[in-house]
């Protein structure tokens, strides 16, 4: 005679969960990546608070990253010319050329504000952050 296990009586074993991104924001960020020009305003809802601005393709964000690092100044400046270009070829080789297309896995703004209840507004040209902690957004900006 075989006893089956009891599973409302087994241990509890630890789940590991990680954050899922919305698949409608993911969907909307990957719309806005076939037309680096196209813009559009966003409302983010992140664990330190409210993030507003403009919703851009990652290669629109690219174009203004590297502009500004050419912007920075000091010794090393000459260092950083190249660097975005170098990131998109590590990304590329780690996830292999010939990878199927797989939803974005980033979310970028530009003109970010960022709305907290501890202090000020913070204004950030540029703003990238992983989809996956966007616990909530809304087409638009605060009135």
């Amino acid at each position: 005679m075989t006893v089956e296990p009891d599973p409302l009586h087994q241990p509890a074993a630890p789940v590991v969960t990680e954050p899922a991104p919305d698949l409608q924001l993911q969907m909307l960020v990957r719309l806005i990546a076939q037309d680096d020009t196209a813009a559009l305003p966003l409302t983010l809802l992140l664990p330190g608070g409210l993030l507003h601005g403009e919703l851009i393709s990652h290669e629109a964000w690219k174009v203004d990253w590297a502009r500004g690092l050419r912007e920075v100044g000091g010794s090393g400046a000459h260092l950083l010319e190249r660097f975005p270009e170098q990131v998109d070829q590590e990304v590329a080789a780690r996830q292999g050329r010939q990878a199927p297309q797989r939803l974005p896995q980033w979310i970028h703004l530009r003109n970010a504000t960022s709305v907290t209840a501890a202090g000020d507004p913070v204004v950030m040209p540029l703003w990238r952050g992983r989809l996956a902690d966007v616990s909530g957004w809304s087409l638009g900006t605060p009135v």
